[in-house]
């Protein structure tokens, strides 16, 4: 008989200790160690005493009997976009935010869209009973939706109910909750997590059905549990946003049928979540002109592009420090272009206060946005409006060279087609069409931008 054994797992990170510790030498967090036991194995690696197995089924790319499956379309645009078009049968999905941002409400809405669609759909809730689930329907109008509800937390009852059903699509809410009894461990757990995981995602592959995952979050964002739950799926969407605004961003970060990095808008309203068309245009709804320290920035998520408003404030610092506050954008970038333009452009800003704000609750942080944010800082210390037809993006190296950015074209189109006249760019090499009625100031360093910066506040104090 296999004697069990026992480990000690870190709960945030997954690391295996041979011995209880404070500090997990992984993520350095304190008090996250857990002792879990597992049965040992009656036989040691792949020695003679080892069960043989069997050859492999070997077949090449096009097969014999291969079909495309159809992909799963709910209707709802902007969660189809961020999957790549739509759900893949046999595919894996998890998706993960903070507590309170609006996973459970979104993909209620889905598989009801789905199940109006005639496509049968389980949701399964280990965190709320029936009762509940069928109040939030109703509150979003979904209570005649065709899909089913079940309320368990040992997947082992699941998984029956996954081989016996003809079933396209279940939803596992949340996958912290789920247990298997022959796991010596407590729910949400390391074990637990990566156990029913596995075997989730392994009868689902088996028949064709496409499983969706909720996941808890750490304080620090990342989905909570070993990295090897975001390993074992197709796709891991992020739903984002600040829940003091109204705007949530779902962002695939890992997606094997589809484009990395692409997001969908939605608006939260009484009636639940509500699907963002044009973003662009809901960004900057409430932009003023004429007012210092604002840019517009032409980003591109995935393969779209968002028209987003840059804010930055510059005040001087009564403290001996200056304080550099960042809501949406990285710090460590926003210091790399204050550092730019002291050391390379001459500008004087390291007794100030600098604040940079990303409107909207959108996070941005591609390179791109280097430029929007460097002359929404100048235009704030200078107190010089910039022109309110006008956007930019570009990269700003450390030697205060603007550099390219991806699908400039694909940026031009979208200003274009939201009113602006001008647009500042690095200097492209292959300019594959002029964009009219767009006007492009093409720079090839930072300077330039300070110099006509500069021009334009001297023109304006002569004329007054």
């Amino acid at each position: 008989m296999a004697k069990s054994r026992s480990s000690f797992i870190c709960q945030n990170c997954g690391s295996i200790t041979t011995r209880w510790i404070g500090k997990c030498e992984g993520c350095s967090e304190w008090n996250t160690i857990v002792e879990e036991v597992a049965e040992a194995t009656t036989h040691k690696g792949l020695g003679p005493k080892a069960k043989g197995g069997r050859a492999l089924e070997l077949t090449d790319l096009k097969g014999k009997d291969h079909k495309i499956l159809p992909r799963l379309i709910s209707g709802i645009g902007e969660f189809d976009r961020v999957t790549g078009g739509g759900l893949v049968p046999g595919s894996a999905l998890l998706i993960g935010g903070d507590p309170g941002i609006g996973k459970s409400t979104l993909l209620l809405q889905v598989v009801c869209a789905l199940g109006n669609r005639n496509a049968r759909c389980i949701y399964v809730s280990g965190e709320e009973a029936i009762d509940q689930v069928r109040l939030r329907a109703s509150r979003l109008g979904l209570s005649d939706a065709k899909i089913e509800l079940a309320s368990a937390t040992n997947v082992r009852d699941i998984a029956a109910t996954m081989e016996t059903e003809d079933v396209q699509l279940i939803v596992i809410d949340s996958i912290q909750t789920m247990y298997i009894d022959t796991v010596d461990a407590s729910p949400g757990t390391v074990t637990q997590v990566r156990t029913a995981a596995q075997e989730l995602v392994r009868i689902g592959k088996k028949n064709g059905i496409i499983v969706v995952f909720v996941g808890h979050v750490t304080k620090d964002g990342q989905i909570a549990g070993p990295r090897v739950l975001e390993h074992l799926v197709d796709t891991v969407l992020y739903f984002e946003g600040d829940r003091s605004h109204q705007f949530r961003i779902l962002r695939a970060v890992k997606n094997r049928f589809g484009a990395t990095d692409e997001i969908g808008v939605f608006e939260m309203v009484n009636e639940g979540l509500a699907e963002v068309a044009n973003p662009s245009a809901l960004f900057l709804a409430q932009r003023q002109s004429n007012v210092a320290g604002s840019s517009v920035l032409a980003a591109l998520e995935g393969t779209r592009p968002v028209l987003v408003e840059v804010q930055a404030l510059v005040a001087p610092s009564p403290l001996g420090t200056p304080r550099r506050a960042v809501i949406g954008y990285d710090s460590g970038r926003l210091s790399m272009i204050l550092a730019v333009l002291e050391a390379r452009c001459g500008l004087q800003m390291g007794m100030n206060d600098i604040y940079l704000n990303i409107a909207g609750g959108i996070r941005i942080s591609e390179p791109a946005a280097d430029m929007a944010v460097a002359a929404a800082i100048l235009s704030a210390w200078n107190g010089t409006p910039l022109p309110a037809d006008m956007v930019f993006f570009g990269e700003v190296g450390l030697a205060g060279e603007i550099r390219q950015v991806s699908q400039p074209d694909l940026r031009l189109k979208e200003a274009a087609k939201l009113g602006f006249k001008r647009a500042c760019l690095p200097t492209r090499k292959n300019k594959k069409e002029k964009i009219d009625p767009l006007q492009a100031n093409e720079i090839d360093h930072l300077q330039t931008l300070i110099d006509r910066m500069i021009d334009r506040q001297a023109v304006r104090a002569a004329a007054e």
